[in-house]
This record gives C-alpha cells, structure tokens and sequence, in this order.
C-alpha cells in the first residue's frame, strides 16, 4: 500500500506559498476567503500538519470534510478547529473550500493572557467529533468577526495591531465556547444516547470481568468505543451533568463495588482485582475517598 506524504508547515508563510495564495499580511495571522480565491488541489488526498492554529468557517456547505482521522459532519455550515501538529488530510472536494479558514502562530498570542489561556478551550482537541453547528444568527455574528479580522488585516500594520488582532480571535473563541455549550444542551437527546451508550459498556466492562485483565477503564478506553475524543467527552458530560467523563467513570465504579460488596462474599482483595485495580491498597484507597468510609465499613452496615 502507497504511503502517502506528509507536509508539515512551520510557518504561514510556506503554507500561503503552498496553497499559490498572496504574502500573508501579517506574518503570524492569515486568513483565506474562499469566496475571492480557490485553493488549488495538488496536494488533494495528502497528510499534512502546521505548527498553528487554523480555524475553518464553513458558510453553507453540507457534508464532510476530514480532520485527523475522522470526519468533522457539516449541516448547513459551522465552525472547525485545530491545534499545531494535528495531521490532516487535504480534501479532493472542492466544494468543500468555502468559507473563510483562519490561520495563527502560537508566538501571535504567546505574551497574552490568551496564551496562557488557550488550552481551555477544548474543542482544539475535538479530533473526530462533531463540528460545531451554527444557526442563522449564530453564523451571522461569526461572519461578522471573521470579516472584522480581515478588516484589521488590511490596514496597515502599526503598534497597536497585533493587540486588536489577538482580542478579535479571543472574542471569536468566546462565542464559539458559548456555542458549543448551547449544542450540547440543543442536542441533548442525542447526547443522553451517548452517555447510555457509556453507561451500557461500564456495565458490560465489570460484569465481564474484563478488568481483571485489562485494569480500570480509562476516558481513552471510552471515547474509542463511543468515537469521539477525550476531550469531546468530558466537556459534553461538564455541560449536561457537572462531571468530567473521570468523575462518571469513578462514579460507575464506586457503585459497582457498593453491589459487590452489599450482594457477595468476594474478600476486598477479590473485589480489588475484579474492578480492574492492581492493589488492594489502591481500592482501599478510592473507596474511602469516595464514599466517606473503607469498603470494610461499608459491607458491616449490611
């Protein structure tokens, strides 16, 4: 089987040479308004990375355009997002070159409190989720900031420009958190599927006695079989029940260990290694943490 090549970019500038586009303006923001340009396909099918962030705004297009290893599901248009050194597949479509695509180096915020701040906002790590679905009004204010970037992006550069683009991108982040938190609450059906799914396997995953060879189940080990990314998981679950996919993992498991404690006559070493820990101890340990008392203390109340 062919390997295909990858690309890396380090810098905006190769990558505007790449895509046969003008100078970046600024040398550490571009962005590309597929409106005014077309990409050309050359590189169509190919792996590459960058060592920037690039935020895609897709206006109208419907399907899929592929991140990572998955697909980001565009229904009339919305928001995708990627870290440095996320490898991407070029896309043959091209309908699929709509919208604007933004682009930043990390040195462009690195002295701002967004530098330090941009790793909480997590959907720079939602590799094979779902993008986020816009409505009507939601795309127009998102339109407008991005039209405001390349606003600033055109005039010319002077003291104060960098500080004006580094609060647009903030600003545009900002709604973009406040629009995800509202898709998970619009789409909690979907959702409440999702976390019955998780719940249906946890339970599966300790009665089958698989965590005596595999150990305690992991939020890698859950987003894998729910096909979304960690960090996907936990902020859906923050949203819809306060807890981190870590917290509902402990939870499942504590009241796991509450129904083998209350309903057998396994030693707590037994119990211990069934649930997937390496040592009693450590089980001791979690239990006392969780539920205030050690499982011995607990089995005695019943």
């Amino acid at each position: 089987m062919k390997k295909l090549p990858l690309h890396h970019y380090d810098n905006i500038s190769s990558l505007m040479r790449r895509l046969e586009q003008p100078k970046p303006l600024h040398p550490l923001v571009a962005l590309i308004n597929y409106d005014q340009v077309k990409v050309p396909l050359v590189d169509a099918g190919d792996k590459f990375s960058l060592a920037f962030y690039k935020v895609s705004f897709k206006t109208d297009f419907k399907g899929k355009v592929k991140y990572g290893h998955g697909y980001y599901d565009f229904e009339e248009g919305g928001l995708a997002f990627l870290a440095p050194n996320q490898i991407v597949t070029m896309s043959d479509d091209e309908q699929s070159y709509e919208g604007y695509s933004l682009f930043f180096h990390p040195d462009l915020i690195r002295n701002y409190q967004l530098g330090n701040t941009i790793g909480e906002y997590g959907f720079f790590s939602y590799s094979v989720s779902e993008a986020l679905y816009l409505s009507e009004k939601e795309k127009y204010i998102i339109a407008s900031l991005f039209e405001s970037i390349a606003t600033e992006l055109n005039n010319n550069i002077d003291h104060f420009s960098q500080d004006v683009l580094v609060s647009q991108i903030e600003l545009l982040l900002n709604y973009s958190n406040r629009y995800y938190n509202r898709q998970f609450i619009t789409r909690k059906v979907i959702y409440n599927d999702m976390i019955s799914s998780m719940n249906t396997y946890l339970s599966n995953r300790f009665d089958s006695q698989k965590s005596l060879l595999t150990g305690l189940p992991t939020v890698q080990e859950i987003s894998d079989h729910l096909q979304v990314s960690p960090r996907y998981l936990t902020d859906m679950l923050k949203s819809l029940t306060g807890q981190s996919a870590q917290q509902h993992i402990h939870n499942r498991l504590i009241e796991r260990a509450k129904d083998i404690l209350s309903n057998t006559n396994l030693t707590i070493a037994e119990i211990a290694y069934d649930l997937g820990f390496e040592h009693p101890q450590s089980f001791n340990k979690f239990f006392k943490q969780k539920a205030d008392m050690s499982p011995l203390e607990f089995r005695a109340g019943f």
